[in-house]
């Protein structure tokens, strides 16, 4: 066999922009989504920077409070819909869940390819709505204003109502391809806890998706046609969408954060080098964390007139996903106990992960508590909390997991002096812009609020210099992956010294993953039986 056949891989073979757009390989179509995503958070990124520019001073910096309605709208619609949601499982999901199941490809190629188109043209939709009058509402579209504002609302929901088939269809793939296309010797208590949490996900995927769409599509309807069941005036009930949009959204929160646990489980196994503590625990809570999360909606309406005796059950159930959420910590502080840690980059995110989620966990207690919720309730508390959980717990992750793989999906090494420089800026930047939301929250400053009294501008302006530091280590990291796809080293197939069949197979892998189907000789964390070293730092 040639050089030149040696080194084909999924990247250069076949050759032609027609082969990546009718591409079927998960691998294309993971960096399809890959790219789509950066996109989608640059986006959100830029209504981020304006938002806290705006809030840097009391009254107007730059846009009026119409304008400012809008860019905050935008900013939580893009990063939740657009960005966050599809993050790890659309793309480092479709990229390497067959990869770590010794598979050639998922089970229904098609149908992938087609949840990447409909989440383009979801998106277009979502895009458009900017240019037609932007949406006010909120990411959440609380009826009754979002009945009655003139913004393009209906835009925007009808993207959201067809970026989740996107989401069905990714669930449904990736479900029967963990159940139907496992290698031979690979039982349930051999899968990488990874593949663990994507199954949990796409469970929540095709069971709470649909009840967002319906939400939506009635919305749609009350908008355009009266039908009346948002409305008191005609027998509804405006609080009802609250209930169908929460029933959805907070299991969503789980679509968000469950794929980022997996990822976390991965790297602190592997820059420990060190057999994972409590597997079917850490297994398992991905499951109890997917069943749970359909039970506990009614804590985000606390203050929303439901009964007291609603209000004590949903609090307790809250307190409940405390439980799952606390195990996977507690195990993975366990595994970290004596291994033989490497601080990479990516153990860098996985450390930063540790320290945020736990504060995003801790005060969702307080958020989830009667008494201090509504005191809390709807102020910049809610704001942190909820950046904690999703910035410091899911982007976090995401980035320890795209700085993982980067070398396994384009074959090149990034500057690690560089990357920690760039860890360090986000990690810093995050905390001194949200952390000091807190305060302002307990303070009594609300959330989405254009306008603020003056008391409040030191701790706004504060924010603001964060979101500036965290910015540049975007930037920076921005550069220096880049730089690495075309002046980076040549990555070895295994830098890291995992154990996952993923370094079993080339940096790039070829088109079908692997040259000859890999054998279940151990499992995903047998750092015990099996010696592997780390061959770049």
């Amino acid at each position: 066999m040639s050089e030149a056949v040696a080194e084909k891989n999924y990247l250069n073979d076949p050759k032609g922009w027609k082969s990546w757009v009718f591409t079927l390989d998960h691998k294309r179509i993971g960096i399809l989504y890959l790219a789509s995503i950066t996109a989608a958070f640059f986006l959100g990124g830029v209504f981020a920077v304006l938002i806290r520019l705006e809030l840097l001073n009391p009254g107007q910096d730059l846009m009026g409070p119409d304008t400012y309605n809008q860019i905050f709208t935008l900013h939580g619609a893009v990063m939740i819909f657009l960005f966050i949601i599809p993050s790890i499982p659309a793309a480092l999901g479709n990229f390497f869940l067959p990869l770590l199941i010794g598979a050639k490809d998922v089970a229904f190629p098609r149908l992938n390819l087609a949840s990447y188109y409909i989440y383009v043209f979801g998106s277009m939709f979502a895009v458009y709505s900017i240019f037609t009058g932007a949406v006010d509402t909120g990411w959440t579209f609380y009826t009754p204003y979002s009945t009655e504002t003139q913004t393009s609302v209906i835009p925007m929901t009808l993207g959201a109502f067809i970026l989740g088939f996107s989401s069905i269809f990714t669930g449904l793939n990736f479900i029967v391809t963990i159940h139907k296309m496992r290698i031979p010797g690979m039982t349930w208590y051999k899968l990488p806890l990874f593949v663990w949490a994507l199954y949990a996900t796409a469970i929540i995927q095709v069971v709470a998706t649909p009840v967002l769409g319906i939400t939506l599509l009635l919305l749609i309807f009350e908008r355009v046609f009266s039908v009346g069941i948002f409305n008191p005036d005609m027998g509804g009930d405006p609080v009802l969408f609250q209930h169908f949009f929460w029933f959805y959204s907070h299991p969503a929160v789980y679509i968000m954060i469950l794929p980022g646990m997996g990822i976390i489980s991965e790297l602190i196994a592997t820059f420990s080098h060190k057999k994972i503590f409590g597997y079917k625990a850490i297994a398992f809570s991905s499951l109890g964390i997917a069943f749970i999360s359909f039970l506990v909606w009614g804590h985000h309406m606390f203050v929303s007139g439901q009964s007291e005796l609603a209000a004590m059950i949903f609090s307790f159930l809250t307190f409940l996903v405390g439980i799952p959420s606390g195990i996977k910590v507690f195990n993975w502080i366990t595994t970290l106990y004596k291994g033989q840690i490497h601080f990479d980059t990516p153990m860098l995110y996985a450390l930063s992960f540790l320290f945020l989620f736990t504060i995003g966990g801790l005060t969702g207690i307080f958020l989830g508590a009667l008494a201090t919720d509504v005191h809390l309730h709807d102020t910049y508390f809610v704001v942190a909390h909820f950046h904690y959980v999703m910035m410091g717990g899911t982007v976090m992750a995401f980035l320890g997991g795209l700085h993982y793989w980067w070398p396994k999906m384009f074959g090149k090494m990034y500057n690690h002096f560089w990357s920690v420089i760039a860890m360090i800026l986000v990690f810093v930047g995050f905390n001194v812009t949200f952390f000091s939301q807190f305060i302002l929250g307990s303070q009594g400053m609300p959330r989405r609020y254009y306008n603020y009294l003056d008391q409040f501008q030191p701790l706004h302006a504060f924010s603001t210099i964060g979101s500036w530091i965290l910015g540049a280590g975007f930037i920076i990291m921005a550069i220096y992956l880049i730089h690495s796809l075309f002046k980076g080293r040549k990555a070895s197939d295994n830098p890291w010294g995992g154990l996952t069949f993923e370094w079993a197979t080339g940096s790039p892998p070829p088109h079908h993953n692997f040259k000859v189907t890999p054998k279940m000789t151990h499992g995903p964390y047998d750092y015990d039986k099996v010696l592997v070293e780390q061959t770049d730092y």
